[in-house]
């Protein structure tokens, strides 16, 4: 591989890290305005399916179509497939049901639960530094879903888009863990292509349970949302090839400002206080973990580059 292709370029990998997560920023905003209607499962499979032809044309340009897509693990694919397509049906319902600065909040919750799962799963030792960012997750995400345990907000179905974003956030946090496993055999376009296409096979299944006929305007956004979401993928991707991981990490709460300006212009939403507090409280054990890894010396980065926002 060209030499130049993986350099140290810490300005570009920033540029492609922030575009990726405004593309993906406004993918989430696309399912959530077609959530009225077509069902989680539809919406999971355009977006899957609709980002295959993206990749494709992306590993053809890095000359790893064929060699890029050999694997040594096809059940570890499934199972990444199942776990993936699990987080995304439960956050684009989620979306459905609650504003989009407090879906991308909620979901900030991965890595603290990762940190949990790690220990439970892969007996990495948690030390003072995580227990105390762990803490200070739990904390904020209890918070953040306070509001949302009352009885109006159940009679709304706040609360139920609540817990459906929460299940999203555990469910990404054993993905987490699972390709930490699949990167020691698995190429990255592999994972990121296996992904895309399992996800619109399993999506298919769920063709009984309220699939419509979009409307045309509907279909278009369905369409773009899948190829926005590939080439943010791709884009996340390429960011691990030009910086580190530690480096690159804060650069995801990018997500809160972009989700706060387009649920504002696209949705009329505006945060609450407690919301962003709670949010604040989850960054903050986020940066704790960030820096306590990079202490460790822990190399996350070819994991990282494999997973999205949004699985």
């Amino acid at each position: 591989m060209n030499k130049n292709l993986t350099s140290h370029r810490p300005g570009l990998a920033v540029i492609l890290k922030i575009s990726a997560i405004f593309l993906f920023t406004i993918m989430s905003a696309i399912i959530k305005a077609t959530s009225d209607a077509v069902p989680p499962g539809e919406a999971v499979f355009f977006r899957s399916f609709f980002a295959i032809p993206v990749i494709l044309v992306w590993l053809a340009l890095r000359g790893q179509l064929r060699n890029g897509l050999l694997t040594r693990n096809p059940a570890g694919h499934f199972w990444r497939g199942i776990l993936g397509t699990t987080g995304m049906g439960l956050t684009f319902a989620g979306l459905g049901l609650l504003p989009l600065p407090e879906v991308t909040a909620i979901g900030y919750a991965t890595p603290i639960f990762t940190v949990i799962l790690a220990a439970l799963l892969l007996g990495e030792r948690i030390r003072m530094i995580r227990i105390t960012a762990v803490l200070l997750g739990l904390i904020g995400v209890l918070i953040m879903l306070w509001p949302r345990l009352g009885s109006g907000a159940v009679q709304d179905g706040a609360t139920l888009g609540a817990m459906l974003v929460l299940g999203a956030t555990v469910t990404r946090a054993f993905v987490q863990i699972h390709i930490r496993k699949m990167v020691q055999t698995e190429n990255t376009a592999a994972i990121v292509f296996y992904f895309s296409a399992t996800a619109s096979l399993i999506s298919l299944m769920t063709m009984p349970f309220g699939w419509t006929f979009p409307a045309p305007d509907v279909a278009i956004l369905l369409i773009l949302a899948g190829l926005i979401g590939g080439v943010a993928q791709i884009l996340v991707t390429s960011s691990y090839r030009f910086g580190p991981a530690s480096m690159l990490a804060p650069y995801d709460y990018s997500s809160m400002i972009f989700a706060i300006l387009v649920g504002y212009v696209w949705f009329s939403e505006l945060p609450t206080v407690i919301m962003l507090t709670g949010a604040a409280l989850v960054i903050a054990g986020n940066i704790l973990v960030i820096w306590r890894e990079h202490q460790l010396g822990l190399k996350r980065g070819k994991a990282r580059s494999v997973t999205d926002p949004k699985s």
